[in-house]
């Protein structure tokens, strides 16, 4: 899967969606913003969270947007490893490939990060 093609094409997609649902993206994208923001939990720790239910979901785009956002939040590669481990042991198998998927997407961005 490359992480790069697949974000760019759903960014593209959810630009050209967002003009013909107007109040429902500012109400989604008004909501995203107030779950993520640090309370009790910092912005990691509910960005790891997401990871976790995007894997459990079977969401390679969220994936994508989640696993992104942990790393500008200060996410590790042991913490996206954990946040795999506790999505397999909660959702078995398909969590496993979804895994697999998460940790790759990891991978991926801080190689591009790093270059």
């Amino acid at each position: 899967m490359d992480w790069t093609t697949t974000m760019r094409d759903i960014k593209r997609d959810l630009k050209d969606l967002r003009p013909t649902i107007t109040e429902t993206h500012k109400a989604f994208a008004d909501l995203a913003r107030s779950a993520t923001k640090p309370g009790a939990l910092e912005t990691k720790h509910k960005e790891l969270i997401a990871v976790g239910i995007a894997i459990s979901e079977q969401c390679a785009e969220c994936i994508g947007f989640h696993v992104q956002s942990a790393m500008i939040a200060g996410a590790t590669r042991e913490e996206i490893s954990e946040t795999v481990g506790m999505a397999i042991y909660m959702g078995g198998g398909p969590a496993l490939m979804y895994g697999a998927k998460a940790l790759a997407a990891y991978d991926h961005f801080a190689a591009q990060k790093a270059a």
